[in-house]
């Protein structure tokens, strides 16, 4: 049973993790809570941005206030798997003996950043499938487990397409959240430029230890989730497929195809990590709309007519965030059936 103690701690942990990160991080607020909630609940990371936006700075600052093993992985197009998952080579043992070793690869850490993951091939890219789902590695045979807590941070720039592969969607669906990190305001990148002339270190300094990451994990699986906010998230989801019968008009017109059922799971999980940095012993309907962005905006794909029209992704999910709350769906799965209807009247 979750005490006050545990919502408490959970509580003055976040901020202090979010003052650490803030102290290498300017504006962009948003962006860090979200990687921090994705984190504590277990969920890998795509960030995307164009070059300077300090994507790659978010992550090493992650790294050093969570105290954990830190790797970096630099794709590019000639990168194999076994450059990141690592291979057996040969060595001599104490009796002049051949033997086969596995050598690690830099995906044996705990926060791994993997680095314009879209200039790799999709072979490589395939590498990390089976990491960022299983938590294990299998090579030559052999499955070795990962330690946890185990996270990919990937990067990816939005406006270069030359020499790039885009993401498989079985891969995109594995990352909890996808975070548009945006250029600066006028008054951000002056504080940028100031604070970088004084140095290019990260100044944040270690808060939270596997341990207490782990023990904030399992906390936050106790917060309650009512039947009202659940209906809503599975309302929500539901309503991204036009092949669904009672789809809407604006989902038909507008969305090619839907969100997968981890998309559910990411908005409760999340959700209820939220709600314990804002010391709340629940989960909000608020939640689950500011989780809506970056829980769906790599799964739903829009149609020719949105394109056409120049809808963005993130159009589309406030219209849906909008509609879902304004009335109950017959998505709801707690909603009663037309038989219900009949008997109750």
């Amino acid at each position: 049973m979750i005490s006050e103690k545990d919502v408490l701690f959970f509580a003055d942990k976040s901020k202090q993790l979010l003052g650490e990160i803030g102290k290498d991080m300017v504006g962009q607020k948003e962006v860090v809570e979200q990687t921090v909630i994705a984190m504590i609940a277990g969920g890998n990371v795509l960030l995307e941005g164009v070059p300077g936006v300090g994507k790659t700075r978010l992550v090493r600052s992650i790294g050093r206030a969570f105290t954990l093993p830190f790797s970096r992985i630099q794709f590019t197009p000639d990168l194999m798997p076994a450059d990141v998952t690592g291979t057996n080579v040969i060595e001599k043992n104490e009796n002049g003996d051949n033997r086969l070793v596995f050598r690690k690869g830099p995906i044996f850490s705990s926060v791994v950043l993997a680095d314009e993951i879209n200039r790799a091939t999709p072979k490589t890219q395939s590498a990390l499938l089976e990491a960022m789902q299983e938590h294990t590695v299998t090579a030559s045979g052999e499955t070795y487990m990962l330690d946890e807590p185990f996270f990919v941070l990937a990067t990816q720039n939005p406006i270069e397409q030359d020499g790039t592969y885009p993401l498989p969607e079985a891969q995109m669906d594995r990352f909890m959240f996808k975070l548009i990190m945006k250029f600066p305001q006028i008054e951000e990148l002056t504080e940028i430029v100031t604070m970088t002339q004084k140095t290019m270190q990260e100044q944040a300094q270690p808060v939270l230890s596997a341990q207490e990451l782990l023990a904030m994990r399992d906390t936050a699986k106790e917060i309650m989730v009512c039947e009202e906010v659940l209906a809503y998230a599975m309302r929500l989801v539901t309503a991204t497929h036009p092949e669904i019968d009672g789809a809407s008009e604006f989902t038909k017109k507008y969305i090619r195809f839907g969100a997968s059922p981890r998309a559910g799971q990411a908005l409760i999980t999340g959700g209820k990590v939220r709600a314990l940095m804002h010391g709340r012993y629940n989960v909000s309907i608020e939640d689950i709309a500011v989780l809506a962005y970056p829980v769906l905006r790599h799964r739903i794909k829009p149609s020719f007519q949105a394109v056409t029209e120049k809808m963005a992704v993130d159009e589309l999910i406030k219209k849906l965030v909008e509609e879902t709350r304004e009335k109950k769906s017959p998505f709801s799965p707690f909603a009663p059936h037309g038989n219900d209807k009949k008997k109750k009247a």
